[in-house]
């Protein structure tokens, strides 16, 4: 009997082997007994789905249980990103909202995602409370169902599309006109996710010139993880490298709440550098003001840029549900992190991907310069940082090794002097320099992801060399 165990974004698994009917059933009464112990089960719970194989199917049996604990359903009619269920689930004022993803996990995987009724991830004191009620319930049939005909007739199952209140917001936090002025002819690529319909849709209908790949419904994926990353975008780059008349493009992944952006020249421009860009282009241009929020494993080139302007960065651990409770508080102007999330002050708590892509345009509309140009005047003006994560497999005796190290760290890595140790997620080396490295273990596989970051690519190089040698001996 596999436990159910919820990481940083829910819990997710592999088909059919822990991600199955009866799970998702046990994990749904999990989740509705949650509500009826807070009080707010009548509020009623969004369901939502990504593009992933039978999530419609997931997503209604859910939706069945949910009614059978009489828990009525606002059901999204197709697969809808994971952002735009977050603005509905404010929109409806409901306790919850459960969402069947595994955002940028290859197709073989998928998961349950809760969110709180303040639109964000659910905080871990949530979660601890319903992976403890979903294991407890293993082994009996600990639920009842409810027909969704005889749902709907009883007013438990509402069938609705989020999509129109969601555009209505987005065209009052992006200057939609400013890219369309622009003249830009920009490039697509939803990664046969469910961002199909969204990202496209808005620019066209503001007038923007699109040209769409990968905009059709694929459970495979067209054989990659849907994440928008260098390694699995070779068909976007080598489009956008090839046409000269494409200005910027734009990715999301398999859930819409992540960013992928490639350069007009198809240079893929790391995430951590788009934060601090846009966090800059927001003070400067746009004339506002506020702090930032980013994880522990995110670029200091934000906290340059915070300098810069004389205001703050708060550092949380890894996960954006830390970063949304900011969001949720109105602490902050942005928040983001190092794989790509990002939301921004009077938008959801929640990472949105078509957000940020928008964003991004909207700055290259009015700055009338590529990202490059950009990166390298952002440089100039708060110095050059450079960042890279890598993954180890930890194999054999490697593991315990490593740990042992970790709880007797040196007082240098290679040539760098160890100024500072931070333990808010994983083990975070502070050096004199101002470069860092972090090391945090994977919950799920035997890999610790190194984190480094330097005022120099050749000095980055020394330090993942010496990283690589630290964590494998």
């Amino acid at each position: 009997m596999n436990r159910i165990k919820f990481g940083t974004s829910g819990w997710r698994g592999i088909f059919c082997e822990n991600f199955t009917l009866e799970n998702v059933r046990i994990v749904s009464q999990a989740i509705a007994d949650h509500l009826r112990a807070e009080g707010i089960s009548e509020q009623g719970v969004v369901v939502g789905y990504d593009a992933r194989f039978m999530g419609r199917d997931f997503a209604r049996e859910t939706s069945r249980i949910l009614a059978g604990a009489g828990i009525r359903c606002y059901f999204c009619m197709r697969d809808t990103p994971t952002p735009v269920i977050a603005h509905e689930l404010l929109r409806q004022k409901a306790a919850g909202a459960i969402n069947f993803t595994a955002s940028h996990n290859p197709y073989d995987y998928n998961g349950i995602k809760f969110s709180s009724a303040w639109g964000g991830p659910a905080l871990p004191e949530t979660t601890q409370d319903i992976e403890q009620r979903a294991n407890a319930l293993q082994g009996e049939i600990c639920y009842k169902e409810m027909w969704l005909n005889h749902a709907s007739d009883k007013g438990l199952f509402v069938e609705i599309d989020p999509a129109p209140e969601y555009f209505a917001r987005i065209r009052q936090l992006v200057d939609l006109q400013a890219i369309a002025d622009s003249g830009m002819k920009i490039a697509v690529n939803p990664l046969y996710g469910s961002g199909r319909g969204y990202l496209d849709r808005i620019l066209r209908e503001a007038g923007v010139e699109v040209i769409a790949i990968n905009d059709q419904l694929d459970p495979y994926f067209g054989g990659e993880p849907p994440e928008p990353a260098e390694a699995h975008m070779s068909d976007f780059i080598d489009l956008v490298k090839s046409d000269a008349t494409i200005m910027l493009g734009l990715a999301t992944d398999g859930d819409a709440d992540r960013f992928g952006i490639v350069d007009r020249d198809g240079r893929f421009i790391e995430p951590n550098y788009i934060l601090a860009l846009l966090f800059d282009y927001l003070i400067r241009r746009r004339g506002q003001k506020g702090d930032a929020a980013r994880s522990v494993a995110t670029s200091h080139l934000i906290d340059a840029v915070a300098d810069h302007h004389g205001v703050k960065v708060l550092e949380t651990p890894v996960g954006f549900k830390y970063i949304g409770d900011y969001i949720r508080e109105g602490r902050i102007l942005i928040g983001g992190e190092e794989s790509a999330g990002l939301t921004i002050n009077g938008h959801v708590p929640e990472k949105d991907g078509i957000l940020a892509c928008l964003l991004v345009a909207e700055m290259v509309a009015v700055e009338r310069r590529k990202l490059g140009e950009l990166l390298d005047d952002l440089y100039r003006r708060v110095g050059e940082v450079y960042t890279r994560r890598i993954n180890l497999r930890l194999t054999g005796g490697l593991a315990e090794a490593f740990d042992a190290r970790l709880e007797n760290p040196p007082n240098q890595i290679g040539q760098q002097i160890i100024d500072e140790i931070v333990r808010v997620d994983g083990h975070k080396y502070l050096f004199r320099d101002g470069s860092w490295m972090l090391l945090r273990k994977s919950g799920t596989e035997p890999v610790v992801r190194l984190y480094g970051e330097a005022g120099s690519e050749s000095a980055l190089d020394e330090l993942m060399a010496a990283g690589q040698k630290f964590v494998l001996g």
